[in-house]
């Protein structure tokens, strides 16, 4: 093989310029600065189908090329030649003589004369069909997955959905709302809330984050939210319900799909023109109580195990009076988790001094507060849920769907 080669390059030093001009992997033509062509390879006659006496001394370039590419080029290109003497792999048409199109990339400098006048305009023509397939191809697949995409995303939005109560109950005298921001419409979080009647005038509600996100995570949400309400109705104390709720999680604990969650049950029961809340903590972000005068603080249950991951979780409870005008919201941490514009991390003490300067009149303009709250931070990487519950008679129906 080496001899071959030894043999075989000196032939190759003395190849025949003219038939390797002619016969080029690319098309060669060359006209006059006013565009009539003077010189052009058999290459380029070959794919447009032309002798070499059809083009020489009678066309222009421009001729060769489709409307919408000559105005380009005639535009564009030859502008470009007269100011700096070349253009790089621009991307035209040509139509060949039997009236084909197919794509091209041109190339152009200028030659020019002792006195820099142009005598010549000397341009290379790469046939650019198979690279157009090939777009094409990636424009197709591109497109197929957008589809794809937004199917998904109507499933995912859809599914979740169905683990959200179609709007929030509101018990006699008071005045609901709720909010749910999805951090990704690809994937289906594991937030969730309601609130619902219980016997003998009470009402139940709760609100939780299951840990992670997808498929997995939304199986448990659909656990949780059924169980509660199920358990609730069997024994309304708060804290048998989480208990229950606990024994259902925690029976996969081993199981690699395994999701612990967080969680605030309650019960509500009328006193006079308020409500009393018996809460529930599982390791849930406390509730934030806004006062009718404005004061705002946190009613923390510090303590409570997060549920799924103990056979018998710690749980804190808590009563909170709500009197006419009081407002109690709960959320999840992807409220206070939320990347700020600075860098860091949102914060319950943020989200507090907020409260206080916003002062919501009620569930409703709490919700509107949080949910313009949303908008204003760099980054919100994780479903964020609330629900705002206002003693005091309001609308007959909620406030805010999710």
């Amino acid at each position: 093989m080496s001899r071959l080669v030894r043999v075989s390059f000196p032939a190759l030093l003395d190849d025949d310029l003219d038939d390797l001009y002619d016969h080029a992997p690319c098309g060669f033509v060359s006209t006059l600065p006013d565009g009539t062509i003077v010189k052009v390879n058999a290459t380029l006659l070959t794919w447009l189908g032309y002798d070499r006496i059809d083009l020489v001394g009678r066309r222009r370039f421009a001729d060769l090329l489709t409307p919408g590419s000559r105005l380009y080029h005639e535009t564009h290109c030859v502008p470009l030649l007269r100011l700096q003497n070349e253009v790089k792999g621009v991307a035209a048409e040509m139509r060949a003589g039997d009236g084909a199109v197919f794509p091209v990339l041109v190339t152009s400098v200028v030659k020019t004369g002792r006195d820099d006048v142009p005598l010549l305009i000397r341009t290379t023509v790469f046939d650019a069909r198979e690279r157009r397939a090939y777009e094409n191809e990636l424009l197709e697949a591109r497109r197929t997955a957008d589809r794809e995409r937004d199917r998904l995303r109507l499933l995912v939005a859809g599914l979740q959905r169905s683990l959200l109560p179609a709007s929030l109950a509101v018990p006699p005298g008071m005045t609901t709302a709720s909010l749910y921001h999805m951090a990704s419409p690809d994937e289906v979080g594991g937030d969730f809330y309601d609130l619902f009647p219980l016997s003998g005038g009470r009402w139940g509600f709760f609100l939780g984050d299951v840990r992670g996100k997808g498929i997995a995570a939304a199986a448990v949400t659909a656990t949780a939210r059924y169980t509660l309400r199920a358990a609730a109705v069997y024994d309304s104390d708060p804290v048998a319900v989480l208990r229950n709720l606990n024994t259902v999680v925690h029976q996969d604990y081993e199981a690699p799909e395994h999701r612990h969650c967080t969680v605030i049950f309650g019960v509500l029961e009328r006193r006079g023109n308020g409500y009393t809340a018996t809460i529930v903590s599982g390791g849930h972000p406390p509730a934030l109580v806004i006062r009718a005068d404005g004061s705002t603080a946190y009613h923390t249950t510090d303590g409570g195990t997060l549920i799924g991951i103990l056979a018998a979780p710690r749980l804190v409870t808590r009563t909170i009076s709500l009197e006419t005008g009081d407002t109690m919201i709960l959320y999840s941490d992807g409220l206070t988790e939320a990347r700020t514009r600075s860098g860091g991390r949102y914060g319950d003490q943020a989200l507090l001094e907020f409260v206080r300067e916003t002062r919501p009149a009620d569930a409703a303009a709490a919700v509107d507060a949080l949910a313009g709250l949303l908008t204003t931070f760099a980054e919100v990487d994780d479903d964020v849920a609330v629900i705002a519950l206002t003693a005091g008679d309001g609308a007959p129906e909620a406030m805010c769907a999710p």
